[in-house]
């Protein structure tokens, strides 16, 4: 028999990714990956569906990759929501407790949470997720779980992600033509979160940044829970297209700059830049390379900060900025965030996974290694009994409503 596998699928501006993934049998039951697959997505731009077909075609390289590696067939996967179009929003929700005794049951929890999720909404946006922040019971704040508790009056602040209708259908649509079901769609920055960030980090009050080819994901975690989801319509492409103008080249040869030339770090050396393409070398001023670059990069973290301010939280997140993504692995990117937002800022590292975790440890695979452990939590079947690995996320995906076809 084959053992039960898990599938998570990043349909990303630039590229769509998959990784298949078991519970190692080893005695560890840690979660191991046996299979991924990347191809070129030429069908989205800033993480929205322009061309149905082409996300398709890249899904199906993908996921046949995977296949490929992995022995499994793919036929559903927890798939990713992006683009400029999520939107975070606050909201609160308030029942009476109607039974004799006044004690709180799961069905109460539900009851409060589900009155939440009664806004107004246009008819073009629909709730992707919801988030319950915290509980109060007669007055009494802060209350992580009312279940069991006595009282008659309860309430819920929580946090509803909000996306448009057709983007999503648009994007159902690529995953119906590849022969894909969505078991679960999530936004790409909690994902990320379940691959890297540790149940401290989450308690303490830390700032997930993921940095695509098109947008940037964040997601503030304090006390557990989320506080905010944004999505900035900004990403390495932009970087690459900044270049370009500036220096007057091409889009390939702008590419190489970005990768082999640009650092962010103030001590790096000054020297010019000197790109080969083909029997052509081209040579750049350093100075001029740093000032295109930095100027966009800074654009972008205002932009954040723009965002944590709307929550209050900018510069005050003891466990600081986390970063991840493609677009993270500019040299002195950390340095330069810490500085300019005032916060600890690091690299993302991933959690405890075997199998093929090398193979895939690039930091433009976190999204996707989220997807394949959220795959994991979100099924049905529980994990086996000693599986203790995520258990920081058992809290938040218990509360998470997921939109399922």
């Amino acid at each position: 028999m084959q053992r039960e596998h898990y599938v998570g699928l990043d349909i990303g501006t630039s590229r769509v990714r998959c990784v298949i993934g078991v519970y190692d049998n080893d005695g560890s039951n840690l979660p191991s990956i046996i299979g991924h697959g990347e191809s070129v997505n030429q069908g989205m731009r800033r993480g929205m569906v322009v061309h149905v077909d082409d996300v398709a075609e890249a899904i199906n390289k993908a996921v046949t990759e995977a296949e490929r590696i992995s022995g499994f067939p793919i036929r559903k996967a927890t798939v990713n929501v992006n683009g400029s179009h999520i939107q975070g929003m606050n909201s609160h929700g308030v029942i009476a407790i109607s039974t004799a005794n006044r004690e709180i049951t799961d069905d109460d929890r539900i009851r409060v949470e589900e009155a939440a999720t009664i806004v107004n909404l246009p008819l073009n946006r629909e709730i992707v997720q919801f988030f319950a922040k915290n509980y109060s019971l007669d007055g009494q704040k802060n209350i992580k779980d009312p279940v069991g508790m006595h009282g008659v009056r309860l309430e819920v602040e929580a946090h509803l992600v909000t996306a448009s209708t057709p983007s999503l259908k648009n994007e159902d649509m690529a995953l119906k033509k590849a022969e894909i079901e969505p078991s679960h769609h999530t936004v790409s920055s909690l994902a990320a979160a379940e691959a890297v960030l540790s149940r401290q980090q989450k308690e303490a009050g830390t700032a997930l940044l993921d940095i695509g080819a098109g947008t940037t994901n964040l997601i503030v975690f304090e006390d557990g829970e989320v506080q905010h989801i944004a999505v900035i319509p900004m990403g390495g492409q932009h970087i690459t297209n900044d270049l370009a103008i500036g220096l007057k080249t091409d889009l390939d040869i702008a590419e190489q700059v970005k990768i082999q030339h640009v650092n962010l770090s103030s001590n790096a050396k000054k020297m010019n830049a000197m790109v080969k393409v083909g029997n052509k070398a081209h040579n750049f001023k350093f100075e001029e390379i740093a000032m295109i670059v930095e100027a966009r990069v800074e654009e972008l973290l205002e932009y954040v900060d723009k965002e944590l301010q709307k929550i209050k939280r900018s510069r005050k997140l003891p466990g600081g900025i986390v970063l991840t993504g493609g677009g993270s692995k500019l040299p002195g990117l950390a340095d330069f965030t810490r500085d300019k937002l005032q916060l600890a800022s690091r690299l993302a590292k991933l959690e405890s996974i075997g199998g093929l975790a090398d193979t895939v440890s690039d930091q433009s695979y976190v999204v996707v290694i989220g997807l394949m452990l959220l795959d994991m939590l979100l099924l049905p079947a529980l994990p086996p009994v000693n599986f203790d690995a995520k258990s920081s996320a058992k809290n938040i995906i218990s509360k998470l409503f997921s939109r399922n076809k």
